[in-house]
């Protein structure tokens, strides 16, 4: 692990011990809390060759949830791959606030891997879903991953372009859309730019026109007392709220992450 963590450290890898050990925890197929207790164990060289195509694959910024073929995330394990993006810890604020107000029904716009519908659903157990995306791939993952956390006959998943396949009026409408610009994508680390799928990080033009969609069309899929939650970027909060009170939306806040940073937008139907 010590060697490994030291060639992840000089290939520019983020938090490099714990990709090592969570690298090894997989070839050795034990739980990463273990990985400290075979330790002082000799390592089977099928194990240690594994392990090494492991760390050669991180070590080229192949994200460890594509390796190992899953993602924690709100206290469950998501299966993920190249055709998702990849859950992160900042999204836990949307599911958050979210949960904050009661829901029966919840539309997911652009639902990926299904971590935030999903997630809804199993922490709601009398709620209802749809999760739409315009990847085949992505609602395929999305799918899997109801069945694998009991939610599947709760959840409905379709291939849309935003609202094209939408039908009726939900409680709750929540999106974590495209919101990179495309001036931005060279910037980004090489986990995102060449492993994960482009369509779900950039829209290819500014970065704001899914809210532009979302804001123009959601008050026709919402309920009376519905709102709505959308991920941003830190830096757009103000730029997203106008969005939404141009198109006339009412009660907008802007949230903020753990680490202080404006995450989510919160608005509701005008009285």
């Amino acid at each position: 692990m010590a060697a490994a963590a030291s060639r992840l450290r000089a290939a520019g890898v983020p938090d490099p011990a714990r990709d090592a050990r969570l690298l090894l925890a997989h070839a050795a197929s034990v739980d990463a809390a273990r990985v400290t207790l075979i330790a002082p164990e000799e390592i089977a060289p099928e194990i240690a060759e594994r392990f090494d195509h492991l760390v050669a694959l991180r070590a080229v910024r192949v994200p460890v949830s594509h390796l190992v073929g899953s993602r924690a995330f709100y206290g469950r394990d998501f299966k993920i791959s190249r055709e998702v993006l990849d859950p992160r810890p900042e999204t836990e604020t949307l599911i958050d606030l979210a949960l904050s107000a009661p829901f029966d029904r919840v539309l997911d716009l652009g639902v990926g891997s299904g971590c935030i519908l999903v997630t809804l659903l199993a922490e709601r157990e009398a709620a209802l879903g749809v999760g739409v995306d315009l990847s085949e791939g992505a609602c395929l993952q999305a799918s899997a991953n109801a069945v694998l956390h009991g939610v599947a006959g709760r959840a409905e998943i379709h291939q849309s372009d935003w609202f094209n396949r939408v039908e009726g009026r939900f409680d709750l409408i929540v999106a974590n859309p495209p919101y990179l610009a495309a001036t931005e994508m060279a910037d980004v680390a090489p986990e995102l730019r060449d492993h994960e799928p482009k369509m779900a990080l950039t829209d290819g033009l500014d970065g704001l026109s899914a809210y532009r969609i979302i804001a123009s069309q959601a008050q026709g899929y919402l309920s009376a007392e519905g709102r709505v939650l959308v991920e941003i970027g830190w830096q757009q909060g103000e730029a997203v709220c106008d969005i939404f009170r141009a198109a006339g939306w009412a009660g907008i806040d802007l949230a903020q992450d753990l680490d202080g940073r404006a995450r989510v937008v919160c608005a509701a139907q005008p009285a």
